[in-house]
């Protein structure tokens, strides 16, 4: 498997487009680019292929009463290699499985909140185990943090 590179490929499913557009904002002071934004999970599945982002921030409630956790199996499917967080302000109705997700991030979250978490984030797609502390702004999986514990820990 070929690691991706900064700037990462981002996706962004968002409903809220104010949070939308700062989420997209954020993403890019990071240093990273924004593919794409999708505020439903019929959007998501108009995405082409070829994006293929190597992150993508999921809202667990969408536009047109679709749900964020088919919109994250569905990115699963196409893009088996992006990482997915959900950005909630839901946490707890995150299956204790995360459905497949790499981690939550909850709403209502601060600018620097965001950008730590984007960095662990990328530490991770880009060269696993992440160097940084994992950011209290983050939950991770069970299978993520397993995967990027240090060598040590593991």
């Amino acid at each position: 498997m070929t690691r991706p590179v900064a700037p990462l490929r981002v996706l962004i499913v968002e409903d809220e487009a104010l949070l939308a557009m700062d989420l997209e904002a954020m993403v890019e002071d990071a240093g990273h680019l924004v593919v794409a934004e999708a505020a439903s999970l019929a959007e998501v599945v108009a995405l082409d292929v070829s994006l293929d982002p190597a992150i993508a921030f999921v809202d667990f409630q969408l536009a047109k009463g679709s749900s964020g956790l088919d919109a994250a199996r569905f990115i699963a499917r196409r893009w088996p290699e992006a990482v997915i967080v959900f950005v909630t302000a839901n946490p707890l109705k995150v299956p204790h499985d995360f459905a497949g997700a790499h981690g939550i991030i909850a709403k209502p979250f601060s600018r620097t909140g965001l950008l730590s978490a984007m960095n662990y984030i990328a530490e991770g797609v880009i060269d696993p185990p992440p160097v940084s502390r994992q950011p209290t702004s983050f939950v991770a999986s069970q299978a993520c943090a397993l995967a990027w514990a240090p060598t040590e820990a593991r």
